[in-house]
C-alpha cells in the first residue's frame, strides 16, 4: 500500500482527527492515552522518546513502545527527539510498525533539550532539519510529521514551516509560543502565527497553545482554520476536555487507576497525574457535593493564603506547605537564632571552640600551632605527643643505646604531619 501524504494521510489514517493529546514526557503513557480516548480524544502522541537511546537499548524500546502495543490505542504517532539524520531514521525504522506516523520534536524548550542539542534548539539549523526529514521521508513506510515552536517574527515562522513542508513533512503541529516562552514566562500563545502558517502551507496543521476547554478548541479552529487542536496542560487537568465536560476529579482519578491496573506504568507517572487532577479542584465543587462543612479536609496547596494570618500571603509556596504541616512554625526573621561569628571568616563559630572560630579556620590554626580544640574534636597536640612517645619506645626496643643518648627528637616533623592527617 503506498504511503499516504498530506490531506489524504490526515483524512484516512488519522481519521480526520480534530482533538489531539500532545506528546508529554512521562505523562502521555498508554494508560493516560486510553483514558483520554474514552473521553473524546481522537489522536494521541507517545511521550517524547530519545532516538539514540531507543536505537541502542532494547529495554527502553520495550518499556516505552513495544510493551504498550494496544489495538485501542490508534491512531498513534510516535515522537522522537534527535539531531542526527541516521540515528533518527534508524530509530524510526524500529518504531514504524507500532504507529501511524513518526514525529520529530522541534518544540521542546527545556534546558535538557539545550544541553542535548535537540527540540526547539534546532530551529536555526535548517540544513540539518532538511536532511533529517528528507532521509526519513525516503526510508520510512509511514509519514513524517513535525512539532515546532514559532519565531518572534511571523514571516520567519512561515518560511520555517514551508521549508519543513518542502523537505517532506506531511503534517505540522505549531505551538504558538517561542522557545523563550516557558515556565513563568510562558505567556499567551500567538494564534496569529498559527493562522499565517496554515494559510502558507498545503499540509494539515494542528494548533497548540491556550487550550483549556472545548470552547477554546472551537474558537481556535474558527480563528486559525487549522485541521485539529492539540492540548497538553488542559488535558492533564481535565481528560474529558474534548467532551466539553468537567467531571468530578475523583471519578476521573478512579477511572484512570482502573486502566493503570490493566496497563501498568511507573508510580511516578501515576502520582504526577493525580496531582494535576486534584491540584485544580474548585472549592465550589466540593460544596456542591456536601463537603462545605469540611473545608479543612479538602484544603489544597494554597489554602493558607486564605487564612487570617496576614503574613501567609507573603510566604513562598514551599514555606506555606511547611506551615500547613506545622501551624506553629514561624518564618519571622527576627525570631531566628543569632549565631556568633568566626573571628577569622565570619561563618558561625563553634560554641565550644577554644579559638572562637568555625571548624575550617580552627583546624588550620590548631595544625599550625600544634594545639588541641576539644570543641571541634581536633587533637593535634595530643596525637603529636602520643606519636613521639610511641616512636621513642619503638627506637628503644630496636636499639637500647638510643635510650642512653636521649636522642628522641629525630623525625618530629614527620610525626607532626602524621598527627595532622589523622585529625582530618
Amino acid at each position: 500500500m503506498p504511503k499516504l501524504r498530506g490531506e489524504a494521510f490526515w483524512r484516512e489514517t488519522l481519521r480526520s482527527a480534530h482533538y489531539v493529546v500532545a506528546p508529554m514526557v512521562d505523562q502521555s503513557e498508554l494508560a493516560w492515552r486510553l483514558l483520554s480516548r474514552r473521553h473524546g480524544a481522537q489522536l494521541c502522541y507517545t511521550p517524547m522518546l530519545h532516538a539514540q537511546v531507543f536505537l541502542r537499548d532494547a529495554n527502553y524500546r520495550r518499556e516505552n513502545l513495544y510493551g504498550e502495543a494496544c489495538p485501542e490505542d490508534r491512531p498513534l504517532i510516535v515522537q522522537f527527539c534527535a539531531n542526527d539524520p541516521e540515528v533518527f531514521v534508524q530509530a524510526a525504522l524500529l518504531a514504524q510498525d507500532y504507529c501511524d506516523a513518526i514525529d520529530l520534536n522541534l518544540g521542546c524548550p527545556q534546558m535538557i533539550a539545550k544541553r542535548g542539542h535537540y527540540g526547539a534548539f534546532l530551529q536555526e539549523e535548517w540544513d540539518l532539519l532538511q536532511r533529517m526529514i528528507l532521509l526519513a521521508n525516503e526510508k520510512l513506510s509511514v509519514p513524517i510529521t513535525c512539532k515546532i515552536r514559532v519565531f518572534p517574527e511571523i514571516d520567519k515562522t512561515v518560511k520555517y514551516a514551508q521549508m519543513l513542508e518542502k523537505a517532506g513533512c506531511q503534517l505540522l503541529t505549531v505551538h504558538g509560543r517561542t522557545k523563550e516562552q516557558k515556565g513563568p514566562l510562558a505567556g499567551v500563545a500567538s494564534w496569529e502565527h498559527i493562522q499565517a502558517v496554515r494559510k502558507a502551507v498545503s499540509i494539515p496543521v494542528f494548533a497548540n497553545g491556550n487550550i483549556q476547554c472545548l470552547s477554546d478548541v472551537e474558537e481556535c479552529i474558527r480563528k486559525t482554520g487549522v485541521h485539529g487542536v492539540m492540548s497538553a496542560e488542559g488535558n492533564l487537568h481535565n481528560p474529558a476536555l474534548f467532551e466539553g465536560r468537567n467531571p468530578l476529579v475523583w471519578e476521573m482519578a478512579e477511572e484512570y487507576l482502573e486502566i493503570v491496573q490493566k496497563y501498568p506504568c511507573p508510580l511516578s507517572y501515576v502520582r504526577a497525574h493525580l496531582f494535576k487532577l486534584w491540584h485544580h479542584t474548585p472549592k465550589e465543587r466540593c460544596k456542591e457535593n456536601g463537603a462545605s462543612g469540611t473545608e479543612k479536609g479538602v484544603r489544597g496547596k494554597r489554602a493558607l493564603e486564605e487564612e487570617e494570618d496576614g503574613n501567609s500571603e507573603l510566604l513562598s509556596k514551599n514555606k506555606q506547605k511547611k506551615k500547613l504541616r506545622n501551624p506553629n512554625k514561624s518564618f519571622d526573621p527576627s525570631l531566628k537564632p543569632k549565631y556568633a561569628k568566626c573571628d577569622q571568616c565570619g561563618n558561625p563559630k563553634g560554641n565550644k571552640c577554644v579559638f572562637n572560630m568555625c571548624r575550617g579556620c580552627c583546624k588550620k590554626r590548631a595544625f599550625r600551632e600544634t594545639a588541641d580544640c576539644p570543641g571541634h574534636g581536633l587533637l593535634f597536640k595530643t596525637k603529636y605527643e602520643k606519636s613521639l612517645s610511641w616512636q621513642s619506645s619503638q627506637r628503644v626496643i630496636q636499639n637500647p643505646e638510643i635510650s642512653r643518648r636521649g636522642d628522641v627528637d629525630v623525625g618530629e616533623a614527620a610525626v607532626l604531619k602524621e598527627a595532622g592527617d589523622g585529625a582530618v
